[in-house]
C-alpha cells in the first residue's frame, strides 16, 4: 500500500509546480488567450495591416513601459513621463520643422540634431528628478509628480501653447518610414526593447537594479552605489519617454502641446500587467513587452469590435487592480 503522507508530498509538490508555472508563464498564455478569442470575434483581427497598426500603437507606450520597468524594479515609480514626453516631442521638433513660427533660429537643422535635442530633454529630466529621488530622499510619487506638472508646463511655454506643424520629411521617417516592410516604430521599439532586455538580463547593472529594488541596504551594505544606480533608472525612463515623444510627433506629423496626457497610466499598467513588481527586485522586460502588448491588442480588439474607449479605461482599470492584487498575493506567499 501507498504511504498517504508520501502521496500528499507529491500532490503538494504537484500543486507546488503548477502554481510556480502559472506564476512563470501565466502572462503569456493570457496574450495567447487574448489574441485568440479577439481572432474569432473579428475577422479583421489577425490580418497583416491591422497586426501592422497593433504594433505601431504598442511602439509608444511600449517604449515608456521599458524606461518604466528600470524603475519600478528598483521600487520607485515615474508619472512624469507623459509630460517628458510632450517636451522632448516639441523642443525635438522645433528644430526640424519647416514653419517660421515655430522654428528655432537658422531651422530647420539636419535630423541628428533634432533627435539628439529629443533625447538630452528627456535625459536631462530624469537627471533632475533622480537626484531628489535618489539623495534628498522626496518619495518617487512626489517628485515625479512635481516633474509632471512642470514639464507640461515648459512644453506650453516653450511652444506658446501652440503646435509645432510642418516637420520635415527626414523627421517624418521615423514615425511612418519602412524598413524592409517593417514600420520604422516597431523597428525602434524592438531595438530598444532588445537593448533593455540585455542591460536587465544580462549586465552588472541590471543585478544592481535587482538588488536596490530587493533590499536598498543590503545593496549598499555589498558595495553597490545605490545612490547612483536610482539615479541612472530615472535618466534611462526620461531618455526613453523622449524617444517616445519624438515618435508620437514624426507619427502625426506635428508636436502638440497635449501630447502625452496619461500616457503615464498607461506604462504603469503595461508594466504591472506584465508581472513587474510594485514592491520593487522582481519582474522581466520581456513581461513589460507582453503587457504592452496586451494592452495594445485589447484597445485594438474593442476598437475593431466597436467598443467605446469608455468601457475600454474601466476594462483597463480592472486589470491593472487585478494584476496588483495577485502581486500582493504573491509578496505575501499566496
Amino acid at each position: 500500500m501507498d504511504n498517504p503522507s508520501i502521496a500528499k508530498s507529491q500532490q503538494a509538490t504537484a500543486s507546488a509546480t503548477l502554481k510556480g508555472i502559472a506564476r512563470e508563464y501565466g502572462i503569456y498564455l493570457a496574450f495567447v488567450i487574448l489574441v485568440v478569442a479577439l481572432s474569432f470575434a473579428n475577422k479583421y483581427f489577425l490580418t497583416q495591416s491591422n497586426i501592422s497598426n497593433v504594433l505601431l500603437q504598442t511602439s509608444i507606450n511600449g517604449v515608456l513601459a521599458f524606461g518604466m520597468t528600470f524603475v519600478i524594479i528598483t521600487g520607485g515609480i515615474d508619472l512624469s513621463v507623459g509630460s517628458v514626453l510632450a517636451l522632448a516631442g516639441i523642443v525635438s521638433a522645433s528644430f526640424a520643422t519647416n514653419s517660421p513660427q515655430a522654428t528655432v533660429a537658422g531651422g530647420p537643422y539636419p535630423v541628428f540634431v533634432a533627435l539628439t535635442a529629443g533625447v538630452l530633454v528627456g535625459v536631462a529630466s530624469g537627471a533632475i528628478i533622480g537626484p531628489i529621488v535618489a539623495r534628498f530622499n522626496v518619495p518617487a510619487f512626489v517628485a515625479t509628480l512635481g516633474m509632471l506638472s512642470a514639464a507640461r508646463g515648459l512644453t506650453l511655454i516653450y511652444a506658446g501653447g501652440r503646435p509645432v506643424p510642418a516637420l520635415t520629411p527626414q523627421y517624418r521617417w521615423i514615425g511612418n518610414g519602412n524598413v524592409f516592410g517593417v514600420p520604422a516604430p516597431v523597428v525602434i521599439f524592438a531595438a530598444i526593447f532588445l537593448v533593455s532586455w540585455f542591460v536587465l538580463a544580462r549586465t552588472r547593472f541590471g543585478r544592481y537594479v535587482y538588488a536596490v529594488g530587493g533590499n536598498a541596504r543590503a545593496a549598499k551594505t555589498s558595495g553597490i552605489n545605490v545612490v547612483r544606480v536610482r539615479i541612472a533608472v530615472y535618466v534611462i525612463s526620461g531618455g526613453f519617454a523622449g524617444v517616445a515623444g519624438m515618435l508620437l510627433a514624426a507619427r502625426t506629423g506635428s508636436a502638440l502641446t497635449q501630447a502625452g496626457i496619461g500616457y503615464e497610466l498607461d506604462a504603469i499598467a503595461a508594466v504591472v500587467i506584465g508581472g513587474i513588481s510594485l514592491s520593487g527586485g522582481v519582474g522581466r522586460m520581456t513581461g513589460a513587452l507582453i503587457g504592452a502588448l496586451i494592452i495594445g491588442v485589447m484597445n485594438n480588439g474593442l476598437d475593431l469590435m466597436g467598443i467605446e474607449s469608455y468601457y475600454q479605461q474601466v476594462l483597463k482599470g480592472m486589470l491593472i487592480v487585478g494584476a496588483v492584487m495577485l502581486d500582493q498575493r504573491r509578496n505575501l506567499g499566496g
